[in-house]
Order: C-alpha cells, then sequence, then structure tokens
C-alpha cells in the first residue's frame, strides 16, 4: 500500500512469472495485467480460481498459465503491476506527503487496499514463499529509501533528530498500511488528516 519504487528501477512484475521473449509476448503479458486490474477494480480477488479469472479478463486459461503458474503468481503479478503503473511524482523526495500522496492513490482505487491486504495476509502461510519474498523485498525496499531521505531532512533541520531516522521510516510504513486496513473496515477513518498529523509529530521541536 504505501509504495516508494525507485524512479530508475525496471518494473517489478517484470520478474514474476513469464516475462515472455518476444516482443508480441511481452505486450499481451501487459494488457493481461492491464485488464486483470480493471476485473479486480469491478470485483475484487475474491478466491476465485485462475481458469474463473481467465474467464473474467477475457483470455484463455491456457494464456494465463504461459505466464503465470499459480493464482498468488497472477494477484502478486498483478498488484505489482499496478502499483509500478502510478509509480512516483517527477521529482518527489520519499516522506510524510509522498506517503500520504500514495495512500490517498490506493484508497482511490476500489479493490487495490483489498488485493494488498489479502495477498500480505496470504504470504505469511508456511508454504507462500513468493508472497514472503515478494513483500520482504518490498518492506525492505520501502525502509532503505525512507530511511535516508529521513536521514536527510533531519540533517537539514527538516525533521527531529532526536529519534532514529530508520525506526521512524519503520513507523512511517506502518502507519500508513496501518491506516489503509483500518479505512477498509471503515472508511470514514480520516486517512489523510491523521497521517499528516503524523507528519506535524516528526517536525522538529522548538
Amino acid at each position: 500500500m504505501s509504495d516508494l519504487p525507485p524512479a530508475d528501477e525496471p518494473s517489478v512484475d517484470a520478474v514474476i512469472g513469464r516475462r515472455g521473449l518476444q516482443p508480441k509476448g511481452i505486450a499481451r503479458r501487459q494488457e493481461i495485467l492491464d485488464r486483470a486490474i480493471e476485473v479486480f477494480r469491478e470485483r475484487g480477488a475474491d478466491g476465485t480460481s485462475l481458469r474463473k479469472i481467465a474467464e473474467a479478463i477475457g483470455v484463455s486459461h491456457a494464456a494465463l498459465l504461459h505466464y503465470f503458474d499459480s493464482r498468488e503468481q497472477l494477484l502478486i503479478a498483478v498488484y505489482a503491476h499496478a502499483e509500478h503503473r502510478r509509480g512516483d511524482k517527477p521529482g518527489s523526495t520519499p516522506g510524510v506527503e509522498t506517503m500520504i500522496d500514495a495512500a490517498i492513490a490506493n484508497v482511490e482505487v476500489p479493490g487495490l487496499v483489498t488485493l494488498y491486504t489479502t495477498l500480505l495476509a496470504a504470504s505469511l502461510e508456511a508454504d507462500s514463499t513468493l508472497g514472503r519474498d515478494y513483500f520482504g523485498a518490498r518492506f525492505a525496499r520501502l525502509r532503505s529509501r525512507l530511511t535516508q531521505s529521513l536521514l536527510d531532512q533531519q540533517q537539514r533541520g527538516e525533521v527531529r533528530d532526536d529519534v532514529s531516522a530508520e525506526h521512524l521510516a519503520a513507523l512511517i510504513i506502518a502507519a500508513s498500511d496501518g491506516l489503509q486496513v483500518q479505512w477498509l473496515i471503515e472508511p470514514s477513518v480520516g486517512l489523510e488528516s491523521t497521517l499528516r498529523t503524523l507528519g506535524e509529530l516528526l517536525k522538529p521541536r522548538r
């Protein structure tokens, strides 16, 4: 949900499943993922089989199996593709404001937060090595980028420096993800205003 992919990073979903060898196959895979995003926006990911998902997308079951080995692999690729397609704002600096923008963008896409939380919960299962590897790497990347940004902001006097930047990064990510889960249960939760309150708490003490 919280997302800060590096501007020069290739599409994450390219390493999930099979990418295709020829330009036509690569384009077909992206078309499938684009269509899948629209289907999940409309219907959600409610436990249907890979075959049912293929029917909803409008492709054959064999076409999906050409690129993805399992429902989990497809759904993670769909989420990664949606996240990459949204991307960072040009020139944006990772920080509370970026996390606010990402959270707002997430909740404005019906089904995206639900898909994320469903996949994250499933990744905790013992046999879900794909999900665990994907989310483990994703959280590590987020923490690293946000930590470095906070260190820079601390040096400029924009963020309080009496707290570890690494701890702050982990807490900001946790707050963003946790508030989005609360929003799923109760949409009246003030997502943006609460995250801005967190931003105020990070300002240097006067």
